[in-house]
């Protein structure tokens, strides 16, 4: 079974006034078609931006604004919100929001009903530059991380006043991530150190030149993200960085396969699983040459040596992997 940690999820999402709002839309978009519940709260200065409908066309479900804080669900609405949620995030959040975040204010629909809110807070702020390096604004994020919040981005590019800084809103694909991260940490797998190998190994023949094979890594990549999904926390040892790595894994790069073993017995030193999915040259070259191995020289013979098996290191150390307790291993057959 393939665990979706955004699958029924509600997620209530805040809309503050920034041009980053279209970002918002994406995200709304992009949290419905990955199975989320998506509540969406614009404030007044959102709307002059987006409008309510965008969002209700997106999701399938209601956009609130302050208006509906004083209709015939005014009493419960922020609470029924709040309660249900399993995740609040506040994307884009300018400055003023943040304020009001971090201070306890509660003038509009979405600030009283982060008050209301007992579930994780995740934040994507977006703001000119000179007002996100401002001590408030800073100190603001400070007091929201240490309340347990989650603080993601922004990003430095082309903001709205014409400069290049630190500002721009994180993009919503990253966002997701990010959601999907927090959203998986209760799982099954929650608590348990899982370590995934990927890609294959690179053996050195000289300078510039090394052996390899054709494995993409994307197995092992989407194994590391299923784990993730599972509530695990996931270490990715691995040889190409040609993909993106899931948000919340943490990878170490290597190269050879004794790089890999090296990394994969430090490592599993804590660790309660290892899913070896890295395609490991079973031979290297005996020797590697110092300089660049010239076509002049004539047609070089190269001479391989067995590299060491790491699933087999790993089962002769188990004594000293105490916390181990799952080794998974597979083979590439023609």
């Amino acid at each position: 079974m393939i665990l979706n940690p955004l699958q029924g999820k509600r997620v209530v999402l805040g809309v503050s006034g920034s041009i980053a709002s279209y970002k918002a839309a994406d995200l709304a978009s992009k949290l419905a078609q990955a199975g989320a519940v998506v509540d969406t709260i614009l404030t007044k200065a959102a709307q002059e931006f987006i409008t309510p409908l965008t969002f209700q066309s997106v999701t399938g479900r209601s956009a609130y604004s302050d208006a509906d804080l004083w209709g015939s669900e005014a009493h419960v609405l922020h609470v029924g919100l709040g309660h249900e949620a399993d995740l609040l995030v506040v994307a884009p959040a300018t400055a003023n929001t943040l304020a009001k975040l971090a201070q306890g204010q509660s003038n509009d629909l979405l600030s009283v009903t982060a008050l209301a809110a007992r579930c994780p807070v995740l934040v994507a702020p977006a703001m000119d530059g000179g007002m996100y390096s401002h001590p408030a604004t800073q100190a603001n994020l400070q007091l929201l991380r240490e309340r347990g919040a989650t603080i993601v981005g922004p990003e430095e590019g082309h903001l709205a006043s014409g400069l290049v800084a630190r500002g721009r809103m994180t993009e919503p694909l990253t966002v997701l991530g990010h959601i999907r991260h927090r959203l998986a940490q209760d799982g099954p797998l929650a608590g348990r150190r899982i370590v995934v190998t990927a890609g294959g190994t690179r053996e050195a023949v000289d300078p510039v030149r090394f052996l390899t094979n054709h494995s993409s890594g994307k197995q092992g990549y989407a194994v590391a993200q299923a784990a993730l999904d599972a509530g695990a926390a996931v270490t990715l040892i691995a040889t190409t960085d040609a993909l993106p790595v899931p948000i919340g894994v943490e990878r170490i790069g290597v190269n050879s396969a004794a790089e890999m073993l090296d990394a994969v017995l430090i490592v599993c030193a804590d660790a309660d699983g290892l899913i070896m999915a890295a395609a490991v040259a079973d031979f290297r070259p005996a020797q590697v040459a110092a300089q660049k191995i010239k076509k002049l020289q004539g047609i070089p013979t190269l001479e391989l040596a067995p590299n060491p098996d790491i699933l087999a290191t790993v089962a002769a150390e188990r004594h000293n992997l105490k916390r181990l307790r799952c080794v998974v291993g597979f083979a590439a057959e023609t």
